[in-house]
């Protein structure tokens, strides 16, 4: 299965993250298909850069989002968020 996810890079203590294209059986820093954008959560706001037509390419290919991808894109306003309860 194909997941959207966080990639971890950036020095001890001062994460920056690449959100990737990547095989669900691969490690968190492995191999990933393609790159479609940076999250910096140490900035205030979080400063997200999203390739918004590779994204919605992957999406309709049947690529799955991780919990914290998919409030990154609900917050960018690529996909409907779902109700809480």
């Amino acid at each position: 299965m194909v997941k959207i996810r966080l990639r971890r890079v950036g020095a001890k203590k001062q994460p920056s993250y690449r959100i990737v294209v990547a095989d669900s059986r691969s490690p968190r820093g492995g191999a990933f298909v393609d790159q479609i954008g940076t999250h910096n959560p140490r900035t205030d706001p979080p400063t997200t850069i999203l390739d918004k037509e590779k994204t919605r390419k992957w999406l309709d290919l049947g690529a799955q989002p991780t919990a914290t991808v998919g409030k990154i894109l609900v917050i960018m306003g690529l996909v409907q968020g779902t109700e809480r309860r």
